[in-house]
């Protein structure tokens, strides 16, 4: 069982900055990829950005330049920090984790709850 607890949205003025951040707790041996997902009302999830056990990202076009994503390997966790924040950043965000629950397994998927990220104009 693993637990997935994300805190850090709420509501911001355009030009300001959030920090998220996501911790996964349970039965964990090792997590591979952790990401942040994120929709917005009416579009489909899309992917804003990941970071793989070494540390490479990528990140959705819209993001560069204003988001960084990083992680704490020894507490589990994944950060989005997002600056210059604009109304099209609004939506609920959704971390992610490739987890493998002991080191015999395959890698299985865990995502948060979400949280509501705004953005005022």
């Amino acid at each position: 069982q693993v637990h997935v607890m994300e805190s850090g949205g709420g509501l911001v003025q355009a030009g300001g900055s959030l920090r998220l951040s996501c911790a996964a707790s349970g039965n964990i041996f090792s997590i591979s990829t952790m990401a942040w997902y994120r929709q917005a009302p009416g579009k489909q999830r899309e992917l804003v950005a990941r970071i793989t056990s070494i540390g490479n990202t990528d990140y959705v076009d819209s993001v560069k330049g204003r988001f960084t994503i990083s992680r704490d390997n020894a507490e589990k966790t994944v950060f989005l920090q997002m600056n210059s924040l604009n109304a099209e950043d609004t939506a609920v965000y959704y971390c992610y984790f490739d987890v493998l629950n002991t080191k015999y397994d395959w890698g299985r998927d865990y995502w948060g709850q979400g949280i509501q990220v705004t953005v005022s104009s």
